[in-house]
């Protein structure tokens, strides 16, 4: 990545480096003695269920903002187009960037929606509202997407997390939230590595003793709850740490040395396409939600060196991994998303960036539920404004639920007050689902 190119600054730089023992699921210690086996998971009844009936979630977070322009929805030829062509795709009418060959190729398995207007143009407030779908209101902090997937699709008897994300840059963190779901349902956080950190049983520490201590934790923990039987915290933290001897187990899934040299090669030597790949590997053994960040598109300057560079990178890893999951019957189950937390201005500044723009911008969606080749939505003939199929960020999220077999209508609740899974009265988008 070129050094110079420029990012605005305001980002978030809280890490929870310990986060992976607050993505859980309730189940017993005892049910996770063999933590050398991992390749038990592929053989069990539970696996194979898994790989039938599960719905997955791989989110690929383009973080900064990449410009719809030179992705998803070119316009060349006007003074906001840029200097690259849009191309044809397998799919008649519809045309991308010139950058993307290989998704063109691909583009009867992913639907375009090109008619985001979102309104929150700075990246704090932006990419809460991408990975929640709504702003927190008083007294309320919502979940985000993959802690919603997590509870609707995660297993009390599964071996793997339920939640994970990587984000290994240092620019625009966004850390995974449960809000009032919990610690229950939040993720494993790999900020600094591929793999996560303090997830081995130190040598020092025989399997006697280390069962010991969980034993002491949870009557400890069980001491604690007597005098506060309804706190629905401390329920959350105890199932938390009920997971942790199976969240052990999964350290060889991050570990893509397993993977056959060809499948290696295939998605690249770059960090991005390493955690493509290992989202791949954490799916098929049947974690529910895998969100990869990619940072550094806020192109305030250089933009088009920036696009340049950054999207065939995408292009790429992004046409390896639907292969990859098509050709192990995952793509049927697995919802692959395109999503930042806004697009880029089609105006053009003077240090030759675009800037931030809520407006009327793309993502894409891709595999389970949804409708393949669709293309959603329609900007004006220079991109500044959406002219057809508007849609927030609440007819997104809702559109994301109902293909992955979610009602988008559900309530929630805190204590008894019902809180609506999407803003009450949203509507799905009908026209790309399958």
């Amino acid at each position: 990545m070129n050094s110079k190119s420029s990012f605005c600054g305001s980002f978030d730089h809280q890490v929870s480096r310990r986060g992976f023992l607050g993505a859980a699921a309730a189940t017993g210690v005892g049910l996770f003695s063999d933590m050398t086996r991992l390749d038990a998971l592929a053989e069990s009844a539970v696996a194979s269920d898994l790989k039938k009936n599960q719905k997955r979630v791989i989110l690929l977070w383009l973080a900064g903002g990449a410009s719809q322009l030179e992705t998803w929805d070119p316009k060349p030829g006007t003074p906001t187009g840029g200097p690259f062509r849009a191309i044809q795709t397998a799919v008649a009418g519809t045309h991308i960037s010139e950058l993307m060959p290989q998704m063109a190729k691909r583009m009867k398995d992913t639907c375009i929606i090109r008619s985001l207007n979102t309104r929150n143009g700075d990246h704090g407030g932006g990419a809460k509202l991408m990975n929640r779908g709504r702003m927190d209101e008083s007294g309320v902090k919502y979940p985000d997407l993959g802690a919603v997937i997590a509870r609707e699709m995660g297993r009390a008897d599964s071996k793997v997390p339920d939640y994970v994300t990587f984000y290994t840059q240092t620019e625009g963190r966004i850390s995974g939230d449960p809000g009032f779901l919990g610690s229950r349902y939040a993720p494993m956080e790999l900020t600094t590595s591929m793999k996560p950190e303090n997830i081995k049983k130190l040598d020092g520490i025989d399997e006697l003793d280390h069962q010991q201590r969980a034993d002491l934790r949870e009557f400890l923990a069980k001491r604690f709850a007597q005098g506060r039987p309804n706190s629905a915290i401390v329920g959350s933290h105890n199932e938390a740490y009920q997971r942790v001897r199976g969240l052990m187990a999964s350290e060889k899934l991050f570990d893509i040395t397993q993977e056959p040299a060809n499948i290696r090669e295939k998605y690249g030597k770059s960090q991005f396409g390493e955690q493509c790949l290992i989202a791949r590997r954490l799916v098929e053994a049947g974690v529910p939600f895998v969100r990869v960040a990619r940072a550094w598109w806020d192109s305030h300057g250089q933009n088009f060196e920036t696009h340049q560079e950054m999207v065939p990178e995408l292009d790429h890893v992004m046409a390896t991994l639907i292969d990859d999951l098509k050709e192990r019957g995952l793509l049927q189950d697995t919802l692959v998303i395109t999503l930042a937390e806004f697009g880029r201005t089609p105006s053009i500044n003077a240090s030759l960036g675009r800037d931030h723009f809520a407006s009327a911008w793309s993502c894409s969606l891709t595999g389970a539920g949804i409708k393949g080749g669709a293309c959603y939505g329609k900007t004006d003939a220079n991109g500044n404004k959406v002219v057809e199929g508007e849609v927030n960020a609440a007819k997104l999220f809702a559109t994301i639920y109902s293909a992955l077999g979610i009602n988008p209508h559900k309530n929630y609740h805190i204590g008894a007050r019902p809180v609506p899974l999407v803003d009450a009265g949203t509507e799905v988008i009908k026209e790309v689902l399958a």
